[in-house]
């Protein structure tokens, strides 16, 4: 009873709080009791105080470990504001010079300190150790102990080494705490930090009020961000990509497009990125744009949005960095841009670490997929993946949700899938299964002989998308389960053997299509509208006249994707048509008039109120090769040399080109292409191209791949659409 009016009235005192948030009180009585605590509790939930109040009750100083510099110094401040005495709190870590390292240690000795942050690297030395068994220590608090776990998504192996260095410090009670973690990161928290006797304390990983949305990555995703943050004018909002080229070159956009925004990633200098840092917490910008570094204990809480314009590595990593978003309560839009190549380039991005590495961060990536392709509620996957069953049949707040699929029975399709998995001994995983069923006879299936099985085959007239649906739906419904211990092989639960003796209705919702379709690239357009089918209809049978009238392929006109701008944006003017994508100057000139006649008509006709255009203005740097470029080939210049003087892989040099020459520029590369292939080569390619219905690059390499080079194929493109199409 004495511990939970101290815990009410030092609330109060330093924190000005009346009630504690869920289950803040029992966890802090548990700690002041001197009980090793387990904290699972979501951003936003007010897992810092749980350490930060007992800190200031109990006699000596509490080291929390924490892994980020910026968590730190946000914290630290945070808690400075609570006390009259600046020495309340401090931290320890690489950023500090020996005369500020002196304080810090003059204040613990002196008793001012009550919490002391330090880095696990700084842990580690042995000036520290030695002078932290000369310290009366409180208890340890392990902040964001997922970064103990192989499984967890921000891994970091200095954190093994933390219960060896306890011990040799001196053991007191431990908290560990995260805001994410899977059954089976938990017990490697526990396991890894030496108790598993502790008290767990798990609250609710749902968060009612953020939405979440999954869009397909366009052409067109810098565009559609800067309209999505324009319609929210003053509003905060973090974004994160994955490289730190990404960052840098996004931000650069948004400031040119007159977006308060900045950078913050890894390989800034430290004073550059506390400054941003800084500034955003103190509203002088809107938008951080980041890697995932930052946020890791941010204290905001009035961030409206959260968008990742790459799919994070783990579904653990994208439910901590949308957590960041409304933790007030308030609006949350967690927006994620979805393309599978992006899974692929994070694939590669693995190779050469050890096996068991790979495996681990592959069986992540695929959770993450899975979470994108589902037309299953986003809250509910996301739940079920922390281990939480969310009952409600429909969250009302995610995009599958507010925009439900038509359910399709599956009950036979899972009654294949269980029998194929009893079938195959229960020691494989669900790619391996679809394969099976569907009837691929791969090198692995013959291998282990599996084509000869009765199961083999049963689901030929699906698809593997179908199928992948099923098991995942099956494994939230609980008739299938995911052994995560053995990466992923799939077993058959007790309900799912019921099941199979008596089955009865399985309904499904089939996976979002998320596949590179010409129509999805610009599904959204310029300004997230969607595709007009009809006048899409109307301009290609213009274009198909007009070509017929040059004697040229469609394509040659104009590409598809510029049509389908046109469908989505109803340019009614020149200066309007030249901005679409693929067009420019030369190409509206030559053609645009009667695409401009029927698009006005045809938005007169039907009464279609035009979407208010959205510039874009790009950076400089990019606008600025085009001369350079132009310059270099009017002097004849070697194109190879031509891309190396700009700082361009060759490939990248023909993007610049190609587009110049579809934006209607006349290009003569003659001096090239007869330097590096004969005329007969150059003939057959171009001959190619008159008669291609779509002079796509990929079904030409396709059908002409095993005599010509992509390279080569694509020179004598530019050619031909310069020549014929210009």
């Amino acid at each position: 009873m004495a511990n939970k009016e101290l815990l009410t009235s030092t609330l109060k005192k330093y924190f000005g709080f009346d009630t504690f948030k869920g289950n803040q009180e029992a966890i802090m009585e548990n700690l002041l009791d001197g009980n090793d605590t387990f904290v699972l509790m979501p951003t936003g939930g007010g897992k810092s105080l749980c350490y930060q109040l007992p800190s200031l009750i109990m006699e000596g100083t509490a080291i929390v470990i924490s892994p980020l510099i910026a968590l730190m110094k946000n914290q630290v401040d945070a808690m400075r504001n609570y006390s009259e005495e600046d020495g309340v709190a401090h931290f320890l870590n690489s950023s500090l010079n020996k005369q500020a390292i002196d304080q810090v240690k003059e204040d613990v000795i002196s008793g001012k300190t009550r919490l002391l942050y330090v880095a696990p690297e700084s842990l580690t030395k042995e000036e520290n150790i030695e002078f932290l068994k000369t310290v009366k220590i409180s208890f340890y608090a392990v902040d964001e102990a997922h970064c103990i776990s192989e499984w967890g998504h921000d891994f970091r192996p200095e954190y093994r080494r933390i219960r060896p260095i306890i011990n040799e410090i001196g053991k007191r009670p431990v908290i560990a705490l995260t805001a994410t973690a899977t059954p089976k990161v938990q017990h490697d928290i526990q396991k890894n930090l030496g108790m598993t006797d502790a008290r767990v304390f798990k609250s609710s990983f749902n968060r009612p009020n953020l939405y979440y949305e999954v869009r397909s990555k366009t052409s067109n995703i810098d565009k559609d961000i800067i309209k999505f943050i324009k319609d929210r004018p003053g509003k905060s909002g973090i974004i994160y990509c994955l490289s730190r080229k990404k960052v840098e070159e996004l931000a650069q956009i948004l400031q040119v497009n007159d977006i308060r925004a900045l950078p913050y990633h890894a390989g800034m200098d430290s004073a550059t990125r506390t400054a941003n840092q800084d500034a955003f917490l103190q509203e002088d910008v809107d938008v951080i744009v980041a890697t995932i570094a930052f946020g890791m204990g941010i204290d905001k809480p009035d961030v409206r949005f959260v968008i990742h314009y790459d799919i994070p590595k783990s579904l653990e990593g994208y439910y901590q960095e949308t957590g960041r978003a409304g933790r007030d309560g308030g609006e949350g839009l967690c927006i994620t841009f979805y393309t599978n190549k992006d899974l692929q380039k994070l694939e590669k991005f693995m190779q050469g670490k050890p096996v068991a590495e790979q495996e681990i961060g592959k069986q992540l990536l695929l959770e993450t997929a899975a979470y994108a392709e589902s037309s299953v509620c986003r809250r509910k996957t996301l739940l079920h993946y922390f281990g939480e069953e969310y009952a409600e049949t429909n969250c009302g707040n995610c995009d599958n949700c507010l925009n439900p699929k038509k359910r399709v029975e599956a009950k036979d399709e899972l009654c294949a899938v269980i029998e194929a998995v009893i079938a195959l001994k229960e020691k494989f995983k669900a790619d391996y299964i679809t394969n099976v069923l569907l009837g691929k006879e791969t090198n692995e299936i013959k291998s282990y002989g599996h084509e000869s099985e009765e199961v083999f085959g049963s689901l030929q007239s699906s698809d593997s998308k179908f199928v992948g649906a099923v098991i995942r739906q099956a494994i939230i419904s609980g008739y299938l389960d995911r052994d995560i211990e053995n990466y992923g092989l799939l077993k058959v639960t007790n309900a799912g053997r019921a099941f199979l003796k008596k089955p009865t209705s399985f309904k499904i919702v089939e996976d979002n299509d998320f596949s590179d379709s010409d129509e999805e690239v610009v599904a959204k357009g310029g300004v997230s509208c969607a595709i007009d089918p009809e006048l899409t209809a109307i301009l290609k049978d213009l274009r198909k006249k007009i070509a017929k009238q040059h004697n040229l392929p469609p394509y040659v006109i104009f590409q598809d994707q510029s049509i389908d701008a046109m469908a989505t944006t109803y340019p009614i003017s020149i200066e309007e048509l030249e901005k679409v994508p693929g067009v420019g100057p030369g190409k509206a000139k030559r053609y645009g008039d009667e695409f401009i006649k029927v698009i006005k008509r045809y938005v007169e006709e039907n009464d279609i109120e035009r979407p208010e255009d959205l510039m874009i203005r790009g950076l400089p740097k990019k606008a600025d090769l085009k001369q350079p470029i132009i310059n270099g080939i009017d002097r004849r210049i070697p194109l190879d040399e031509l891309a190396e003087s700009n700082g361009l892989e060759f490939n990248e040099l023909l993007d610049v080109i190609e587009a110049m020459v579809h934006a209607g520029m006349k290009i003569n590369i003659d001096y090239f292409i007869s330097e590096i292939m004969d005329e007969d080569s150059e003939n057959e390619i171009f001959e190619y191209f008159k008669e291609s219905e779509s002079g796509d690059v990929d079904t030409a390499v396709e059908e002409l791949g095993n005599d010509f080079t992509e390279d080569e194929i694509r020179l004598v493109r530019i050619k031909f659409l310069s020549e014929l199409g210009n």
